[in-house]
């Protein structure tokens, strides 16, 4: 069972923005969820914490792991592939190269597989937190260090932010499928209709007499051309990318 003290309800936005508009497609109708409050950060330095449970999380494809440190508090964090019941972790700037640990870029060995990296330093982990993803250090030149992510793209960081040593678990996540529509419905995803099947008003494609093709090149439902990269050519951390993913 979770912890209730870090357990909250996740709010239902159903792919509506601020003023009620659909601002996500085909979202809504899923169950109540409780989120379990991870430990993004891991600033409890120096103090050693014992993996108590692993445990399923609904609102994520990994699994995670329950600590309990020396100083008696408790936290999740995502349970990576060798991490088990009874093992010891701790978060230091130096700290033994184990999975589960955290510790400084710098610290970590070229070619050891990491994941919940932060962009910044003091920044909580904001990269690498999906089910069987890894990120892997190239290189470390002083205060920078070149990483491969599990996307392809290579990204230069800085040597002082925080990760955690370990694949993700769970990396048969991908291989899994739905098996009927009711299991879309309770993940909160509605059924999709094709731009072709609606009237000229509700989409560019729609419209004409019978079974008509597209006749124009594929557009959005607003009109703009679909399947083209709207990333902003003058977007500052261009600069920190040294390889950009594979299409």
């Amino acid at each position: 069972m979770p912890i209730k003290s870090l357990l909250t309800i996740k709010k239902k936005t159903s792919g509506r923005d601020s003023q009620g508009h659909v601002s996500i497609r085909h979202r809504g109708g899923e169950e109540k969820r409780f989120l379990r409050e991870i430990d993004w950060f891991r600033n409890q330095l120096n103090i050693k914490a014992k993996v108590v449970s692993i445990e399923y999380d609904p609102n994520r494809t990994a699994d995670i792991a329950l600590l309990s440190y020396e100083n008696g508090s408790k936290s999740y964090i995502l349970a990576t592939t060798n991490l088990k019941v009874g093992d010891v972790v701790i978060s230091s700037d130096i700290a033994p190269i184990k999975d589960g640990n955290s510790l400084l870029i710098k610290n970590i060995p070229v070619g050891v597989p990491i994941h919940a990296i932060s962009f910044q330093i003091g920044k909580p982990a904001q990269l690498v937190k999906s089910a069987g993803s890894a990120a892997y250090i190239q290189s470390i030149d002083g205060n920078k260090a070149i990483i491969k992510l599990p996307s392809g793209e290579v990204r230069i960081f800085s040597s002082e932010s925080r990760a955690t040593i370990g694949q993700v678990c769970n990396a048969d996540h991908s291989n899994e499928k739905l098996t009927k529509a009711g299991q879309s419905r309770h993940r909160g995803i509605r059924p999709t209709v094709r731009g072709v099947a609606q009237n000229p008003h509700s989409h560019p494609h729609g419209g004409g007499e019978g079974r008509s093709s597209i006749g124009m090149n594929p557009k959005t439902k607003w009109g703009k051309p679909a399947f083209r990269r709207t990333r902003k050519h003058k977007k500052a951390s261009n600069k920190l990318i040294v390889q950009r993913r594979k299409k």
